[in-house]
């Protein structure tokens, strides 16, 4: 069996030269791709395959070519969603009959989790807890704090924490023009994650992990910290459940993002976004982990059964770069 693995940013080159708007976006792709590449090449009969990344960036990066049945079974795409590149190169997959197999989410979960105004719609529609959505721009007239995010975003760019007037002309200045926008509630609370491995039998959650947020209003991602106490795992595990379980079309790796309050009954507890794709939480998972992540992944995107997952003791910090620690 071979499996191709495709992470966008170091395929094509965007932000590997260090000081470059992009390159913590890189550090993120290439920390993901070698976790996939090392995790693959340790399952027996498979060959994995992926693109180097010691070039400037490039037009073409053969993937078409890769992702063709005849060399590949399976296809995992790592890119942001962001201006609809990742449901692009998942269509390319799913569109050409000579392609592998996906090991990702249909482009129609694609499309609707990377659209966050319309997964919003959707939460509220099947009674899940999320903030209260618009496509509005902010006023001098809201009541404050709101968050205000690019529809389609990825990475927190063009994230905002709008606290009073003054914050909201900053925004207002500082977001990139012509730019889809979504307005937020803010809830206020612990910012966790929750990542699954999907497959048309079963939603495997694995352990919930805590998310480093910057305190600049920005909201830029720091990395995380696992596993979190039995109680929030408990509310973490229970909503994301839920908030994955009412979207169909998700497979492989899938995270969620929430905001876990303060009420120990978890009615504070809000769902935030589903990112259908690889995330960093991986890096810090796999640590944990006292079997091959990438396997299990395979075997649950395949619809075999697998057994309880096995976790080790001890608590694991890892940084958007790909670096882990554990912390004392």
């Amino acid at each position: 069996m071979r499996v191709f693995v495709y992470e966008y940013m170091t395929a094509l080159g965007i932000g590997r030269e260090p000081g470059t708007p992009e390159h913590g976006m890189y550090l993120e792709g290439r920390a993901m791709r070698d976790a996939l590449l090392a995790d693959f090449g340790r399952i027996e009969a498979v060959d994995v395959l992926a693109l180097p990344d010691d070039a400037a960036p490039v037009e073409s990066d053969g993937f078409e070519d890769l992702c063709h049945g005849a060399v590949a079974d399976w296809t995992v795409v790592v890119a942001p969603e962001t201006d609809e590149i990742l449901f692009r190169y998942a269509r390319k997959v799913e569109g050409e009959p000579r392609s592998g197999r996906l090991l990702g989410c249909s482009p129609g979960a694609i499309g609707l989790t990377s659209d966050k105004l319309a997964l919003a719609e959707h939460w509220r529609a099947h009674g899940i807890r999320t903030p209260a959505t618009s496509e509005r721009e902010p006023t001098p007239c809201e009541a404050f704090p709101v968050v205000w995010k690019p529809r389609d975003g990825a990475g927190s760019t063009d994230t905002f924490l709008i606290r009073d007037r003054f914050e909201l002309a900053s925004a207002l200045a500082g977001r990139e023009a012509g730019r889809p926008m979504i307005l937020q509630e803010f809830v206020s609370g612990t910012p966790a994650s929750v990542a699954f491995l999907c497959g048309p039998r079963a939603q495997v959650a694995l352990v919930p992990a805590t998310q480093r947020l910057s305190t600049d209003g920005r909201f830029k991602y720091g990395g995380g910290e696992l596993p979190v106490t039995p109680e929030l795992a408990s509310r973490a595990v229970t909503l994301a459940r839920a908030a994955v379980a009412c979207v169909p079309g998700l497979l492989g790796y899938v995270g969620v993002d929430l905001v876990l309050g303060n009420e120990a009954d978890g009615s504070s507890d809000f769902a935030i976004e589903i990112n259908p794709r690889l995330t960093t939480s991986y890096i810090g998972l796999r640590a944990l982990a006292d079997f091959n992540m990438a396997e299990a992944m395979l075997a649950v995107a395949s619809g075999r059964e697998i057994g309880p997952l096995k976790w080790k003791p001890g608590r694991v910090r890892f940084g958007a770069d790909g670096s882990v620690t554990t912390p004392c």
